[in-house]
């Protein structure tokens, strides 16, 4: 892949999210893609018993890269991209080794959602961890409406999606979002440690144990995931994305019309 690295020591998968042209790991088409195929190969994984996914650099995933935007405004564009977003977040459920998230920086939308779906989350206390989407015009896909409100009940999750305000690192840990935070330079080592303790368990417990908490994942998905994502995509040919775009580039405020 070219956005993600995998590496493999002893019983643990280490995935690091290495874009070669996005210094904060921007989601493009090629990461879009290369989510997916890591989530599928790691659904079929036998021989090792957990995964590190982390970032590079000063960012886990920076969420969407602006520059794409525009170009999945054409119908067909659009249904693949749903079409492989569910898949990714379905993939991602169906893997039953656990999975260890080093947040080393911060992730944003689609990435957000990512690290949420993981089984532990280790985070940098520079780090911070939003859902963007309605700042840029679109309703919260790529999972986080489901997320959201089984982490931190309805009434929160609805703040924080339509405000689209950061969670910073000491109010993950203390809403239990995040098991651990750390300095960013120590979130590698200690997400290894919390690894290697369940690559240390029982692998039919662990990994049933997990599979039977994703089952409710999997209905809150099923509840709100193709409702979300289709609500999401009329927006991307909405005035409103449009204004979202142009005043990211033009680093303005938007304005919003509802149109």
């Amino acid at each position: 892949m070219e956005t993600i690295d995998v590496q493999r020591t002893g019983d643990v998968i280490i995935a690091t999210i290495d874009h070669p042209r996005s210094e904060v790991n921007a989601v493009d088409a090629v990461l879009h893609r290369e989510f997916g195929e890591l989530f599928s190969m790691l659904k079929h994984e036998s021989a090792a018993r957990a995964v590190v996914l982390t970032g590079s650099g000063s960012a886990f995933s920076a969420g969407g890269d602006m520059a794409w935007f525009p170009e999945l405004r054409a119908p067909d564009a659009l249904h693949s991209l749903r079409r492989e977003a569910k898949q990714i977040v379905w993939d991602l459920l169906d893997v039953e080794i656990p999975i260890v998230c080093g947040l080393n920086g911060s992730a944003a939308g689609l990435a957000a959602s990512i690290a949420l779906l993981c089984d532990v989350v280790v985070m940098a206390d520079r780090a911070k961890i939003v859902d963007p989407h309605v700042l840029v015009g679109l309703v919260a896909g790529d999972g986080g409406a489901a997320i959201w409100p089984l982490l931190v009940g309805p009434l929160v999750a609805k703040r924080h999606l339509m405000l689209g305000d950061p969670v910073d690192a000491a109010t993950a840990e203390r809403w239990g979002v995040a098991a651990e935070v750390c300095p960013s330079a120590e979130v590698g080592e200690r997400a290894r440690a919390w690894a290697d303790r369940l690559a240390a368990g029982a692998p039919l417990a662990v990994q049933g144990t997990k599979i039977a908490v994703n089952q409710q994942i999997k209905r809150a998905l099923i509840d709100s995931f193709d409702l979300s994502t289709a609500l999401e995509m009329p927006c991307f040919n909405s005035d409103d994305h449009a204004e979202a775009v142009s005043a990211f580039v033009e680093k303005r405020t938007p304005r919003f019309f509802g149109r």
